[in-house]
């Protein structure tokens, strides 16, 4: 009998609150402000400055566009429901 090759399912990306894990999928960046919510006074501005530091300014600037658009585009769809 000849070996047979196991078929690779897709399965869903991985997400966090319903944002993605990967890189400027948002995801990592929620998941680091609910792990430093009650530590430190505002965690989404100590999230960002080690993102800044990991991705530098340009590419932390391009995530957040991201986030931006994403999020506008988010609420045009329910409005118009």
């Amino acid at each position: 009998m000849a070996a047979t090759k196991k078929k690779k399912s897709k399965s869903k990306p991985k997400t966090y609150k319903g944002k993605s894990l990967k890189p400027g999928g948002g995801g990592r960046f929620q998941k680091l402000k609910d792990k430093l919510k009650g530590k430190v006074k505002n965690p989404g501005a100590v999230a960002a400055k080690i993102g800044r530091k990991k991705y530098g300014k340009k590419k932390m600037a391009k995530f957040s566009a991201q986030g931006r658009k994403r999020a506008a585009t988010k609420k045009k769809a329910t409005k118009k429901k």
